[in-house]
């Protein structure tokens, strides 16, 4: 580690935490605890049809039910889901939900009366959909889900391991500002992966007593990247000195992306940025000329966009595959990044571990 003191805790114990943390968690968070009781215990009792075997052909039809494609992460996730149909020649329909809970469970619906032959799922409330997935896998129709917690036998779930998402990344920032001082925290809740990443934050400001949240804001919208760049701005306001912010905790790329306008804009670049997710516009925000930008953890979205086609075609020819599958994630670095503008493609020259596929 070349920046920062020694901090305490030794870092097995740390670790110990963390996965102690990460396996009693809620996966996916409940706008009602009583109601979501009983769908869970039925889910777990559900027993899927046994699964006709297909060859896979350019008659095979598969659907992508996804919450939201806005923002240049989503758009390359849509990329590798795409590109990896049309290398397999199959058929692929793609729904966006736009942020709507009822839109998505009817676009769900629509895809198992068309009788496809295999359904993907990004994101999402496990609230909304495991009704839809349970009479898609009594249908004998395979369901692969990325970034959202299905308790419904036989569907195989896909993430990013957003623990180590958020690990990476915070432990970058506590290091880069030895432990101390004003932080800002763009949090919204109601979806997994946030949840999960908030579960590390938590453990993170315990463990570093002289950090102090000062704000916190969030929300997913239309307009995730302005809305927050409006808040940020609203911040800094309140806090106009230098040094009244040390950093900015911003665990999704569209947070990352308007707090980092927000700075810019107001001349504040001594406040450094930590995200999750990376993307082309992402990767040239951080290499700007003093920009606060300084790291963010991610896993390439086109890889995991390919390798939920791959899994669900696997699963539809018979294959076994598993109930779950993560990613190891990258943590890329400002400082890793060359002087010449780089887009997604040629981060792997740079970050070694970019383009693992598995």
């Amino acid at each position: 580690m070349k920046k920062g003191k020694k901090m305490l805790w030794p870092l097995t114990l740390f670790v110990l935490l963390v996965f102690a943390l990460a396996a009693c968690t809620k996966e996916q968070p409940s706008l009602n605890e009583k109601a979501q009781a009983a769908p869970v215990q039925q889910a777990a009792s559900a027993k899927p049809v046994q699964q006709e075997e297909k060859k896979i052909t350019k008659d095979i039809k598969i659907a992508l039910i996804s919450e939201f494609t806005s923002g240049t992460h989503a758009a390359q996730y849509i990329t590798g889901v795409t590109k990896a149909a049309k290398k397999t020649g199959v058929q692929l329909s793609v729904s966006d939900s736009n942020n709507d809970q009822s839109k998505m469970a009817a676009y769900l619906d629509t895809a198992i009366n068309q009788n496809v032959d295999g359904i993907m799922i990004d994101h999402g409330r496990a609230e909304t959909l495991e009704p839809g997935v349970k009479r898609a896998i009594a249908k004998g129709i395979p369901v692969i889900a990325t970034d959202v917690e299905l308790n419904v036998e036989g569907v195989t779930t896909i993430d990013q391991d957003d623990y180590m998402l958020a690990l990476q990344g915070l432990k970058q920032m506590m290091q880069d500002i030895n432990g101390k001082g004003n932080i800002v925290y763009a949090f919204v809740g109601g979806f997994a992966p946030m949840e999960k990443r908030d579960s590390i934050y938590k453990i993170m400001m315990n463990r570093y007593p002289d950090v102090k949240q000062i704000a916190t804001f969030g929300s997913a919208t239309d307009n995730t990247s302005l809305d927050t760049q409006n808040k940020m701005a609203s911040v800094l306001k309140q806090y106009p000195n230098k040094g009244d912010i040390a950093a900015v905790w911003a665990p999704w790329d569209e947070f990352a992306k308007g707090v980092t306008r927000a700075i810019k804009e107001a001349g504040r670049d001594e406040i450094k940025v930590y995200g999750v997710d990376l993307s082309d516009e992402d990767l040239q925000m951080m290499q700007a000329k003093n920009s606060p930008w300084k790291a963010s953890a991610a896993v390439n979205p086109a890889s995991v966009g390919e390798k939920q086609v791959d899994l669900l075609l696997k699963k539809i020819s018979g294959q076994e595959i598993p109930r779950y599958y993560s990613f190891d994630p990258v943590l890329v670095k400002q400082t890793d990044l060359p002087g010449q503008t780089i887009n997604m493609d040629q981060l792997s020259q740079y970050v070694e571990e970019w383009d693992k596929k598995e």
